[in-house]
């Protein structure tokens, strides 16, 4: 379980895709553990190896995902040299301080639009879907990239949100651009209100 607070960000270093799987490993990650879960780019991880690293506190990690995972997110989309976002996660005695995400990525959404307001960026994001247009609520909470954001608007396939530059100093999103595949994570507490809802219509 995570909250959407990146705590920092690290450059992929190798990918590999063969039978047994497709793998990705990532560097400057310090006291990750074996069988931790990490969130990369919002996509719960889990690290499955680890190299220490000469003369270095920081030690790369590795992670293997399933096909299930790998057709949601965008992580196959990535490459050696790019940047992810990285948060470990979170413990009891933590302050929930964006919202409760659990890396089960819903799909992944198109950059349709970058604009500038005042200090802060506009991202205009295509909705993967009817299913996951439910479950945006203006002012509600929305993960993208494994950050907690906050959805400003709502349009007929796509919805708004902004970014401070506190944020976009500190993630990924910097080197975002039109065109490009966010992975998306809808607030779970939404999900559970969306099938109450339908189990009290009778859809079970």
């Amino acid at each position: 379980m995570f909250t959407g607070i990146i705590s920092e960000t690290s450059k992929v270093k190798k990918i590999s895709a063969t039978k047994s799987g497709f793998s990705i490993e990532i560097c400057n990650l310090r006291k990750a553990k074996l069988g931790e879960s990490i969130n990369v780019n919002g996509v719960c991880s889990t690290v499955v190896k680890k190299v220490y690293l000469p003369g270095r506190a920081a030690q790369n990690i590795s992670f293997v995902y399933m096909p299930e995972t790998l057709r949601l997110s965008n992580l196959r989309l990535l490459k050696k040299g790019d940047i992810v976002n990285i948060e470990q996660s979170m413990r009891l005695s933590d302050r929930l301080n964006g919202h409760i995400i659990l890396g089960h990525i819903d799909g992944k959404g198109k950059i349709l639009n970058i604009t500038k307001e005042g200090n802060s960026q506009v991202f205009e994001i295509k909705i993967p879907g009817r299913n996951f247009k439910k479950l945006l609520v203006y002012k509600g909470s929305v993960a993208v990239e494994g950050i907690s954001l906050t959805v400003v608007k709502v349009l007929r396939n796509s919805f708004l949100v902004k970014i401070i530059p506190y944020t976009l100093k500190h993630t990924n999103l910097k080197y975002k651009k039109k065109g490009d595949f966010v992975n998306l994570e809808s607030d779970i507490l939404a999900k559970y209100a969306s099938r109450t809802k339908s189990s009290q219509h009778g859809f079970l």
